[in-house]
């Protein structure tokens, strides 16, 4: 999963957590223990089918062979934990919208993906999630086996879980991403690049042998060259960051930095010497359409094991990537995608049993990955697989591949081709992440909500042309941070820092 930096990610979960509207869905309240829940006998519970319905999001829409990988997956669950599914995919895009109408509606719902992106903080704070502590203490020990602690606490409100996130990659680093057949002609080796210097030496090399091609793009539609790149933990809105995902737990507004301001001259430089692609700050090319163009040469990207793989598949080049720093975990990784329990959730024992058996059940895993063996993939070895003779990504029934979404990611299958140790790598990969010393800390945006949405609107102004180098950051940067005093700046991080300290002392952080 792609991950977006500060400037460009506050932009999209602000604007959905500031204008998130609608009475709380819960019809009443939940007001029996969910977990001891009086009313049946063991015997009658253990007949007793439960029919949840989960709602996820697709980036591919309801595959053809849905109903069938659901009826599979109904033989597990019935057989294990007397659970059957309706699983409910909904396209990406209407995704957070759907499931708001179906939280204030209070329909029929017992399993969510949750989130930052989604209105995730909203969600908790109108009342529309479970807490789901004991649920996780009494049904959860596949995920608690899986997940480490911090990324578990991660999702706490108020001291109480209210989501779990899959296990995937939990970290990045910062890289630059490169077109290796240009790499090798010129002789620049990935390996030696370790700095923004040493990517600077690279540009150059392609600008004086490559006419016709652009050294520098952005690494997506809409984005600056630093939206990949990241020095400090954004909290969520970047507006109040930690420096070096620590600082004693003392905030700074970024735009008033030294490090903001030398980034800022060095993207300019870029900009003047032909380095960049000229159209950044008004670009709607996404990397891949670029490259695919052959027009680019590389891009600052956001690292992680088999990104390589992953981007060379898209691209249809071969891809190589310099690290540029030691990999880092912060709550924003963690609250990006998760699973929650809808206050409305009939039976919320058994939809955590369904969850808990995510983490757990390689076999239940790859039904929700992959689909079915011999009809949607056949096995090359024990944990790699291809698709069947005569089908591919287009014409299988089953074509999901949203492995990343479904409870432990390191039960799932590798496809061949890639590295079939990828999720050892990517275990590694997150154990030996950094982890921002505010880790598990979210803020509640509501007593400065409407300075929020005025300084958002400040940063959409000037971000993407002073990130992009497009304008001089010696005259437009003092503009930009006066301009962000204005808005209220200084009051969002002031109530962002006592929050943070109200945190840091409840949870005994030092």
């Amino acid at each position: 999963m792609r991950k977006k930096t500060w400037l460009f990610a506050s932009l999209v979960s602000l604007s959905l957590l500031i204008s998130a509207c609608g009475s709380n869905g819960n019809s009443g309240g939940l007001t029996k223990d969910p977990v001891n829940s009086p009313g049946t006998t063991d015997e009658e519970a253990s007949q007793k089918i439960d029919e949840l319905n989960v709602a996820f999001l697709s980036v591919t829409g309801t595959p053809p062979d849905m109903k069938a990988v659901e009826d599979e997956i109904n033989k597990i669950t019935k057989e294990k934990i007397n659970v059957a599914v309706n699983l409910m995919p909904i396209n990406y895009g209407a995704y957070a919208q759907q499931v708001n109408l179906m939280l204030t509606s209070n329909e029929k719902l017992d399993l969510i993906v949750v989130g930052s992106p989604f209105g995730f903080s909203s969600q908790v704070s109108r009342g529309q999630l479970l807490p789901l502590d004991e649920l996780l203490e009494k049904n959860g020990e596949n995920i608690r086996k899986a997940l480490d602690p911090d990324y578990l606490n991660a999702s706490k409100v108020d001291g109480k879980v209210y989501g779990v996130t899959p296990v995937r990659d939990l970290a990045t680093a910062n890289g630059f991403t490169m077109r290796k057949d240009l790499a090798d002609k010129h002789g620049i080796d990935a390996s030696a690049i370790k700095t923004l210097d040493d990517v600077e030496a690279a540009l150059k090399i392609i600008k004086d042998n490559e006419p016709d091609i652009t050294p520098l793009i952005p690494s997506g539609a809409g984005f600056s060259f630093l939206t990949s790149y990241s020095w400090h933990d954004g909290l969520s809105n970047g507006m109040g960051v930690l420096p070096g995902y620590d600082n004693g737990l003392k905030l700074v507004n970024s735009i008033e930095s030294p490090e903001y301001a030398a980034l800022l001259k060095r993207m300019r430089n870029w900009y003047e010497a032909g380095y960049t692609l000229k159209d950044s700050a008004t670009n709607k090319s996404s990397q891949i359409e670029l490259m695919k163009a052959d027009r680019a040469f590389g891009y600052l990207s956001k690292l992680k094991p088999g990104f390589d793989a992953q981007e060379s598949r898209s691209i249809g080049k071969e891809m190589i990537s310099a690290t540029l720093s030691n990999p880092v975990s912060m709550t924003d990784h963690v609250l990006n995608i998760m699973w929650g329990i809808p206050r409305q959730a009939k039976n919320p024992v058994a939809s955590m049993k369904f969850l808990d058996l995510m983490y757990g059940d390689a076999e239940l895993v790859n039904l929700l990955d992959w689909g079915i063996e011999g009809k949607h993939y056949v096995k090359v070895s024990d944990h790699v697989i291809k698709y069947p003779e005569g089908v591919t990504m287009l014409t299988n029934g089953y074509n999901l591949n949203m492995s990343w979404l479904f409870g432990n990611q390191f039960l799932s299958y590798v496809f061949e081709g890639e590295d079939p140790d990828i999720w050892q790598k990517m275990k590694d990969f997150n154990e030996q992440a950094i982890k921002s010393k505010a880790m598990g800390f979210t803020m509640n945006p509501e007593s400065v909500k409407t300075e929020i949405a005025a300084v958002s609107n400040v940063i959409a102004q000037y971000y993407l042309v002073l990130e992009t180098g497009s304008v001089d950051p010696d005259k437009v940067l003092p503009q930009f941070i006066e301009k962000l005093k204005a808005a209220g700046i200084d009051k969002v991080i002031a109530d962002k820092q006592r929050q943070l300290d109200e945190w840091a002392k409840a949870e005994g952080v030092l």
